[in-house]
């Protein structure tokens, strides 16, 4: 071998492949078949996600030549590593309980404390040196959710750290002060709005000089948990957090300390890679409005709490929630952020000690075992994720120039039409769900068949519409994705405690291949609404089938079987069961469908079902709705 040879590298003895030489051969695997009905993902962000991308489409975006810690931020604050804070909240209605609790959960992983204060719980300086006590706040960070009490806090807390003989630039804390975010969750101000503008602008003053002491929260999360789209969180989290730069500007106060003493709080949803981009997008977003207001371009950086989203959360099997919150909590530490709440499974329930350590425990795998605190921007350079990063900057800006270009959030909030564009979100997305093009595992997808539940409380299964009395304008209505289908499912759970459950008989025949996965199907099908399930292996006639179905007192029989066969076996069961119980087809049979309804089969249960719709029918016949 020669010299040149031994030093060749490898890359080099291939040579480089075209995108048109790509799609050549993509065609000829496709064999014909739609390329953009294939393999293009129309995402409800409202852009395109191609199956494959390369080097040249990343040739626009001029970001990418900054490094992590620098302007405009897309590659994250950080410059030495990804670390974040593991945050977990606790009930501080009783000061000296929480105090314990708290020390307890610092020996067990958490980093960050979120104290939260009972509605109208009238916070002492003893009451925080009892919560405090034993605390070393240079350590740790804390966080106090007291949306009313929120200067008499802050002045608290700044003296006793003060009385404490600490450096208070050593001290990471935060109010979670946000009269916006509450005038958009209720639909009107807690109080008069110029008292609350007046408050925010004595709490930036009480922390001026505290950089890491963030009095006011942008909660975006909200509208993530009322169902919006990434963009749309996008959107309104600017909106808002510039509205606060208008406000408080317009009083007097710096651009360049408000924005130190502002951290936003996002939600995060399943959407695994396009929820990374959306903290990468956010940062660059943020950091070019932050320099509009005369910011200097090293300190436009967005502080970033997020919490794992209540609205994928699921109370039928609820360790699903676990897998769930994983890859939430993976999308928000790629992609940046300062501190991270990871929310128990057991969500509609106080939480125990097993799930909070659960909870703490996948943000610590995720960190120690993992390594994602060690690499800066773990994301760069993937074509995928930074074209995401890139489509998102582009729609959630004009989601934002429409808010600014209607008087800022606020103004536009006031008139209801931004309201009636995040009903039509939900709406799109409820018949997705409904339709299965957005899976819930556990839910519209693999349900747990031996499950049952009793006694819960009703509105868990009730979306919660959070419009005060006389608000001026709808509030937010805060429900789950999976939701719809639980009520379902626990209306059946509900009934069966008096009645028999509604049964389901799987009457396999003819093809095996078809039976099997037509049979499985169905059985997954009727399961989501809670039903009692039936399999079989297979009859030798329809007639023992028939039999065995009523033998078993059926309510519903499934004829499991392929297309070819249905015409022949279809009508013989619609006879031989004479009304006795329901009889579906599994499958869309779009040859014989005229012929199979003539022989009195109303009922085909196949993949493009509007399953909810479906099985509430079914509830509704047999006397459950």
């Amino acid at each position: 071998m020669s010299k040149a040879n031994e030093t060749t590298k490898l890359s080099e003895q291939f040579p480089p492949i075209s995108k048109e030489k790509w799609m050549e051969k993509i065609a000829a695997d496709l064999k014909g078949a739609d390329y953009n009905k294939k393999l293009v993902w129309h995402t409800q962000e409202g852009f395109d996600v191609e199956p494959f991308y390369r080097e040249e489409d990343l040739k626009e975006l001029a970001y990418l030549d900054c490094n992590p810690g620098e302007f405009p931020f897309v590659r994250g604050n950080k410059i030495q590593n990804n670390d974040w804070l593991i945050r977990q909240d606790i009930d501080a209605s009783d000061v000296s309980k929480a105090n314990k609790e708290a020390l307890t959960v610092l020996n067990k992983g958490a980093e960050s404390l979120g104290f939260k204060f009972a509605e109208g719980q009238n916070v002492s300086m003893k009451d925080i040196e009892v919560l405090l006590q034993d605390i070393c706040l240079e350590a740790i960070e804390v966080n106090f959710i007291a949306p009313h009490d929120a200067l008499n806090i802050v002045s608290l807390f700044v003296d006793y750290v003060k009385g404490q003989n600490k450096d208070i630039n050593d001290i990471r804390a935060s109010v979670n002060f946000d009269p916006i975010g509450h005038f958009a969750l209720y639909g009107k101000f807690c109080t008069d709005e110029q008292e609350l503008f007046a408050e925010a602008k004595s709490l930036m003053e009480k922390t001026k000089n505290t950089p890491a002491i963030r009095p006011i929260t942008v909660h975006s999360n909200y509208f993530k948990n009322a169902g919006v789209t990434i963009v749309e969180e996008l959107g309104i989290a600017l909106a808002m957090g510039s509205e606060y730069l208008a406000r408080l500007t317009e009083q007097g106060l710096n651009a360049t300390d408000i924005n130190a003493n502002m951290r936003f709080h996002f939600g995060v949803g399943t959407n695994y890679f396009m929820e990374i981009a959306k903290f990468r997008a956010a940062r660059y977003m943020w950091a070019q409005i932050a320099h509009k207001y005369g910011i200097e371009k090293a300190d436009c950086k967005m502080h970033i709490h997020a919490q794992t989203s209540t609205w994928s959360m699921s109370v039928y099997d609820p360790y699903v929630n676990t897998l769930r919150s994983t890859t939430e909590a993976m999308s928000a530490t790629l992609g940046g952020l300062e501190s991270l709440t990871v929310d128990p499974f057991n969500f509609y329930e106080k939480s125990t000690v097993q799930s909070e350590r659960i909870a703490r425990n996948q943000q610590i795998i995720l960190k120690e075992e993992s390594y994602f605190k060690n690499i800066v921007d773990p994301a760069g350079g993937s074509y995928y994720i930074e074209t995401l990063t890139h489509k998102l900057i582009q729609e959630a800006w004009k989601i934002f120039l429409n808010i600014e270009n209607e008087g800022g959030f606020v103004t536009s909030y006031r008139k209801g039409d931004f309201q009636n564009r995040l009903s039509d979100t939900v709406k799109t997305r409820a018949k997705q769900i409904a339709l299965r093009k957005e899976k819930f595992l556990g839910t519209n997808e693999f349900p747990n068949f031996e499950e049952t539940k009793e006694n819960m409380p009703a509105e868990l299964f009730e979306a919660k519409d959070y419009t005060s009395e006389n608000a001026e304008t709808q509030g937010l209505v805060i429900y789950r994705g999976p939701q719809e289908f639980e009520r379902m499912r626990y209306r059946t759970d509900t009934w069966a405690k008096n009645n028999k459950r509604p049964r389901v008989f799987m009457l396999t025949y003819g093809n095996l291949a078809m039976r099997l996965a037509r049979s499985q199907f169905s059985q997954n099908f009727f399961a989501m609404g809670g039903f009692e399930t039936i399999d079989n292996h297979g009859f030798e006639s329809v007639e023992a089938g028939v039999k065995a179905a009523l033998d078993k007192d059926a309510d519903i029989v499934v004829l499991c079987s392929s297309d070819d066969e249905y015409p022949n076996i279809a009508p013989e069961a619609v006879k031989m069961l004479d009304g006795k119980a329901t009889i579906v087809v599994a499958g869309y049979p779009k040859d014989s469908i005229e012929q199979l309804k003539e022989a009195g089969v109303k009922h085909f249960i196949h993949i493009k079902s509007n399953v909810l719709e479906t099985l509430e029918h079914f509830q509704k016949q047999l006397g459950l709705l």
